[in-house]
């Protein structure tokens, strides 16, 4: 995910409201649906996780679960004005920070339950960061970074990915976060953002950073699916083809994933999708909208029934070809749950207005939707129902 360039690139508030009463106005959803929202569920404490899951969905209105289907990037150190307006107009669900919004940890956990409080939405927002370690660290002057994955992973010694994510966890949850997005799975990955160029360390490796996520009941994230190690084109900057055959990804790239995923419990990580293109595993298009790969490979073959997030919209290896809308829609298509648009607030507000359009139009049924908000709220009330 790329960093925040130039904050002269903000959207003033009132031309975000212009967009939106001029969307609306052409039919993105009926104002009656949110003029009287039903309250937040109640269900028997005994109630198991799928009945309180389904009683939820069941509250909500369109909007409310078109929402939590989008996970924005704000501005400033504190609530504006603008990120307010994102989350109660659009009931955002998630929230990235970089750092432009991060000057010390005291400021951080303070940003971040402003935010918690502000959402006012029945569940609290995803809040996570980009804390791999390495040369893909946040705020290193106030909270020193892990070592990349490279380092550890030629200590030769798995436990020790297992003790720095666990030590990651704790400092971020100590901050209000309650995800991060690593480890990377991938193989190769540079600069430094890969165990190893070996499969089967990576897997181990990998592996152990999962559990010592697991440990501080932290939300982990799986990236980059199906695998960028061999991509030769950075996807931040231009679109990027991995010509690798079938079986080659299936042994080596896909080997990470498809180990943690028939062990872990969908509840406890996301995996994120990448925006290159792999012509060997069924079409011609970015992993980030191909039905291919999300729900005939990642849903249908490795069988993962948890949150699946897009990498950032606005990258160069589909931002040249896709507005965020249409790849928003074509993403959610394909099988994504959350779409990640971390920087420019008119992304958010677009990626919103086009799913909730799509919706109305039929490109996408409300059954859709509710197969993605289920396993989001899933996830919501596995980790977080006690922070709300």
């Amino acid at each position: 995910m790329k960093k925040f360039v130039n904050a002269s690139a903000w959207v003033p508030f009132c031309l975000i409201f212009v967009l939106t009463l001029s969307l609306l106005l052409m039919g993105c959803g009926s104002s009656q649906k949110d003029a009287a929202q039903p309250p937040k569920p109640t269900v028997p404490k005994n109630a198991s996780l799928d009945e309180k899951v389904d009683a939820m969905v069941s509250s909500m209105t369109l909007k409310e679960k078109i929402g939590q289907m989008v996970m924005i990037g704000i501005h400033g150190t504190d609530v504006t004005e603008d990120s307010l307006f994102m989350l109660h107009q659009y009931h955002i669900g998630g929230i990235i920070l970089f750092d432009r919004n991060m000057e010390s940890q005291e400021q951080v956990k303070k940003l971040n339950a402003h935010l918690q409080k502000e959402a006012q939405e029945k569940l609290p927002l995803f809040i996570g960061v980009d804390e791999e370690g390495g040369i893909v660290s946040r705020m290193k002057d106030a909270l020193p970074p892990p070592p990349s994955e490279k380092e550890i992973g030629e200590t030769g010694e798995p436990e020790n990915a297992r003790t720095w994510a666990a030590k990651t966890a704790a400092a971020l949850k100590g901050i209000g976060f309650n995800m991060n997005f690593a480890p990377a799975a991938d193989l190769g990955l540079e600069p430094g953002r890969s165990y190893s160029s070996d499969p089967a360390v990576v897997t181990e490796f990998v592996g152990e950073a999962a559990k010592g996520y697991e440990q501080e009941h932290l939300i982990y994230c799986l990236k980059h699916f199906p695998g960028l190690g061999k991509s030769t084109v950075d996807t931040h900057n231009d679109a990027s083809i991995v010509n690798a055959s079938r079986s080659e990804l299936q042994e080596e790239d896909l080997l990470p994933f498809r180990t943690l995923i028939a062990e872990k419990n969908p509840e406890d990580y996301f995996i994120l999708v990448s925006h290159a293109i792999y012509p060997a595993l069924g079409d011609e298009l970015p992993a980030s909208t191909s039905p291919s790969i999300q729900t005939g490979l990642l849903r249908h073959e490795l069988g993962y029934n948890g949150v699946i997030i897009t990498d950032d919209i606005a990258m160069g290896a589909v931002s040249k070809t896709y507005t965020p809308g249409e790849l928003a829609v074509k993403a959610v298509e394909a099988g994504t749950d959350i779409v990640l648009t971390c920087h420019e607030y008119q992304n958010g507000t677009e990626v919103y207005l086009k799913l909730l359009e799509a919706v109305e139009k039929g490109i996408l049924t409300e059954d859709r939707i509710n197969e993605s908000v289920k396993r989001i709220v899933r996830v919501k009330l596995t980790h977080l129902a006690e922070t709300n």
